[in-house]
Formats: structure tokens, C-alpha cells, sequence
């Protein structure tokens, strides 16, 4: 199914573009619907060449050891990009993408991708912006895996959480707007699931409810145990 103008409008890195500009790339989009835990693609797939962008619903982003161990590289919300390398590099699937909750993923054919982007050089530098935090994402991580201790690392990630998707005040503190299962935070930072819940239990910033629905009640404590300023009983 070919993409709206306001589905395009999702897309962050296109949002952007003129109306007219809009139009011009509708041709050569498309959009396809996924289930909740379907898979977009396995790591090591050959890729057509396009640009994928998310434009309703979640997915995760993961990769698997040669132990069989899975960790989660990150999750993807509405109008992310992803999946680099079908557009400018090998075509190669770095990563498993699975659908977190039903979805709906748009995909722009790179010819006219790049079209528009010499018309719109604003476009590529949105999207160099998106790769270079991805990319200083992924080293944090794995520094925090061989370095940092798993109570910073846990921090750390739900105040990345808190700060890139944002949070929802409420009389019971800070929620953030996405959920974060204990198996998802476990997977993410390389520990074990009851580990996970035992960490958790011990930061006394923060509550976690049902279902991955996390409350910060001091977000300064938060941020100051992200940084390892701030000891912490494991």
C-alpha cells in the first residue's frame, strides 16, 4: 500500500519537506503492516534498497551471540529510521528487528530517496544525525558491558529513556512514556532477569509497576547514579 502524505509527514527525517516535495516521493513508497512479535527481518538478510522508517506501533532491535545469548541494541518508536545499511551500505541486516507491539513500517525506494535528497540536502544531515547517535549509542553500551558496574548501566538506560522518549508527569512521580519490561532491561544491559529485579528493587529513585510502567521519583539521583557519581548497595 502506497503511503499517505501524512504517513510520510511521520517519518522524522522527512517531516521536513514541502508539500509539493511530499508528493513527488509518494510514488515510490510503501507501507506494510506487521503483528505484534513478527519478524521485519533477521539479522544477516539481504535488504532491497530503501529507506525504513517506523510510522505506528514499536519494534525492538537485537542480536544474537554465538552463545545464543539475545541483547536488546534498542527499541524504536514512531518515526524513527532504521536498518542503515539498506540505503548506504552492504545491504546486510546488522540486527534482528521484531515487532514489539502491532506496527506499521513505511519504505522509501533509494533512487528517489536520493533524489530528493539533492533537492533537500537537509534531509541527509537529519539523517547523518540519527546514524551518529546511534553509533555513540552502541559504544556506550558496550563500554558499560566490559566497564561499568550493572547498577550504572541499569540507570543509565532508564534515564536515556526518561530523556529521548520522554516522560508523563503525574501526582505518583515522573512515568516514562515507553515501557520497559524487567526481560527487556535484563537483555539490554547483559545481566539476568532476576538480577534485573533485584537492581531495580534497590534503586529507591524509582518504582516499577505492572508491565514495564516505570516512575522516577528523583530524576537528579537517577542521573547522578547514570554518571557513577552516586553509589549504590547492589
Amino acid at each position: 500500500m502506497q503511503a499517505s502524505i501524512e504517513q510520510i509527514s511521520q517519518v522524522s527525517v522527512l517531516a521536513g519537506l514541502e508539500t509539493p516535495d511530499k508528493y513527488k516521493l509518494q510514488p515510490y513508497t510503501q507501507v506494510r503492516q506487521y503483528l505484534q512479535a513478527e519478524i521485519v527481518f533477521h539479522e544477516g538478510d539481504r535488504l532491497p534498497a530503501k529507506l525504513y522508517a517506523l510510522i505506528d506501533g514499536e519494534l525492538r532491535v537485537t542480536k544474537i551471540a554465538t552463545t545464543g545469548k539475545e541483547t536488546i541494541l534498542r527499541t524504536l518508536t514512531l518515526g524513527e529510521i532504521f536498518a542503515a545499511p539498506a540505503l548506504l551500505g552492504d545491504g546486510i541486516a546488522p540486527a534482528t528487528v521484531t515487532a514489539e507491539t502491532n506496527c506499521q513500517i513505511l519504505t522509501v525506494e533509494r533512487d528517489a530517496l536520493l533524489t530528493t535528497i539533492q533537492q533537500n540536502p537537509d534531509v541527509a544531515l537529519k539523517m547523518l544525525m540519527v546514524f551518529n547517535a546511534r553509533l555513540q549509542q552502541l559504544h556506550e553500551t558496550v563500554h558499560g558491558l566490559v566497564s561499568e558496574r550493572a547498577i550504572v548501566r541499569l540507570a543509565r538506560l532508564i534515564h536515556y529513556s526518561a530523556v529521548e522518549y520522554g516522560t508523563q508527569t503525574t501526582k505518583d512521580g515522573e512515568f516514562l512514556k515507553v515501557k520497559l519490561p524487567y526481560y527487556r532491561i535484563a537483555r539490554s544491559i547483559g545481566i539476568t532477569y532476576e538480577e534485573c529485579v533485584r537492581l531495580i528493587k534497590s534503586l529507591n529513585c524509582l518504582v516499577y509497576h505492572r508491565g514495564g510502567k516505570i516512575a522516577v521519583l528523583d530524576m537528579e539521583k537517577l542521573e547522578a547514579i547514570a554518571r557513577g557519581e552516586l553509589a549504590v548497595m547492589e
